[in-house]
C-alpha cells in the first residue's frame, strides 16, 4: 500500500490537500493520532474492499508526539508499505492572513498573539519537517495550483522513484521556501526591457532563444546540471526521496521559466526522473517522465 502522511503548518492547506488526494482515489482519514495509524492500515487491509492508496492527516491539533509518528512510519515500512511524508508550509505572514480571512483562531490559541503561536508551532514541527520526503510551499498557490502540484508529483510516483522537482519563481513574489537548492538567474539580461519581448513568457521559443544566446547562460546551465548530478547520489544516500530546485528571476515570467524548462529537458535526457512547475506564471507547464 502507498501511504501518504500529510502534515504541516496550520493554515498551509492540509485539508485541501486531503481533498485533492481523495479525488485522486486515495482513502483518507484526518487528524489521526500517530500510534493509531498502523491499526487503521490493518483495518483497511482486512476490509472487503482493500485500498491500495491511503492518505492520513496528522497535525498539531491532537497534541502530537512526533516520536510516535516516527515509530509508526518505521513500523509501516517494515510491513512493506511505501510511506511518504508530505509537509505543507507557508510563510508566517500568509498564515496570519489566512487565519484572519477565515476568522479562525490558531490551534495553539491562548497567547493572544497569532504570530507567536505560529512560531511555536513551527518550532514543534521542525523535527517532522526535516524528515519529510516532500515539502510544498503553498504561500503563492491557489487551490488549482496546489492540485496541479500534488497531482503531477504523486500521479507519476513509483515505489522506488527519486524525483527532482524544478520550480521557476520570481523573487518579487517571495523566495521559494521549499527549495533544497536555489539558483538566482538574474545575471542573465532581462527580456522584459525589450518591448517586443515583454508580453511573452519563458515558454515562448523567442524568449528561450534570447535567454540562451548569452555565453553566461549556457555556462551556468552546464555547471548547475553538473552540480545536481554530482549531488544526487549523496541526497539518495541520506534517504531523501526527492530534491527541489528553485530557479528565480525578478518576476518569474521570462528568464527563470526558460532556464527551468531547459534544465528539466537536460535532466530528463540524463535519465533523471523530473517534474517541472512554474510558480508565478499562469498556465503551469507540468511534466513527469
Amino acid at each position: 500500500m502507498q501511504i501518504v502522511i500529510i502534515t504541516g503548518m496550520s493554515g498551509a492547506g492540509k485539508s485541501s490537500g486531503i481533498n485533492i488526494f481523495e479525488d485522486m482515489g486515495y482513502y483518507s482519514m484526518d487528524n489521526v493520532p500517530p500510534q493509531l495509524i498502523s491499526n487503521f492500515v490493518q483495518l483497511t487491509e482486512n476490509s472487503k474492499l482493500p485500498f491500495e492508496k491511503l492518505v492520513v492527516g496528522v497535525d498539531i491539533r491532537g497534541g502530537i508526539f512526533f516520536d510516535d509518528l516516527e515509530v509508526a512510519v518505521v513500523q509501516l515500512k517494515q510491513e512493506g508499505h511505501q510511506v511518504i511524508i508530505l509537509f505543507l508550509d507557508a510563510n508566517d505572514e500568509v498564515l496570519v492572513r489566512r487565519f484572519k480571512e477565515l476568522r479562525r483562531p490558531h490551534p495553539l490559541g491562548g497567547s493572544g498573539d497569532m504570530m507567536t503561536e505560529i512560531k511555536e508551532e513551527r518550532r514543534r514541527l521542525k523535527r517532522i519537517q526535516d524528515r519529510a520526503d516532500i515539502t510544498i510551499d503553498t504561500s503563492a498557490l491557489n487551490l488549482g495550483k496546489l492540485r496541479e502540484a500534488i497531482c503531477t508529483y504523486f500521479q507519476n510516483l513509483k515505489d522506488t522513484d527519486f524525483f527532482v522537482r524544478i520550480i521557476s519563481f520570481g523573487f518579487k513574489n517571495g523566495i521559494l521556501l521549499d527549495g533544497d537548492l536555489i539558483f538566482d538567474v538574474r545575471f542573465i539580461p532581462n527580456p522584459y526591457y525589450i518591448e517586443s519581448l515583454r508580453e511573452m513568457n519563458g515558454l515562448d521559443q523567442t524568449i528561450e532563444d534570447y535567454v540562451f544566446q548569452f555565453e553566461q547562460t549556457n555556462t551556468a546551465m552546464n555547471k548547475i546540471v553538473d552540480l545536481v548530478t554530482y549531488l544526487l547520489p549523496m541526497y539518495k544516500k541520506e534517504g531523501k526521496r526527492g530534491l527541489t530546485i528553485g530557479i528565480g528571476c525578478t518576476g518569474g515570467k521570462h528568464r527563470s521559466v526558460s532556464f527551468a524548462h531547459v534544465m528539466y529537458q537536460k535532466l530528463r535526457d540524463l535519465g533523471i526522473q523530473s517534474v517541472l512547475f512554474h510558480r508565478d506564471e499562469e498556465g503551469w507547464e507540468n511534466h513527469g517522465q
